[in-house]
């Protein structure tokens, strides 16, 4: 079963554009948005099964230029 994890990232000034533009490139999401506040974009995704989220994350957006900093939030069954 994939995991469902939520990630905001904080872009450095001027380049949230280029960044989401990347990740859209990548199709790994699910949804993307631009967002208010402490982080400019918010990822919706699915972590395939038997991916190390850490790794999986750190490996598909973390490595986008301009992104600086990042917070997941995994999710866990429904109710």
């Amino acid at each position: 079963m994939t995991t469902l994890v939520f990630v905001q990232l904080r872009c450095r000034p001027g380049t949230t554009y280029r960044v989401a533009e990347e990740i859209l490139l990548r199709e790994i999401h699910s949804e993307l948005y631009s967002t208010s506040g402490a982080y400019d974009i918010l990822i919706k995704l699915y972590v395939p099964d038997g991916e190390d989220v850490g790794k999986f994350i750190n490996d598909h957006l973390l490595d986008i230029e301009g992104v600086e900093r990042s917070l997941t939030t995994l999710t866990f069954r429904a109710f």
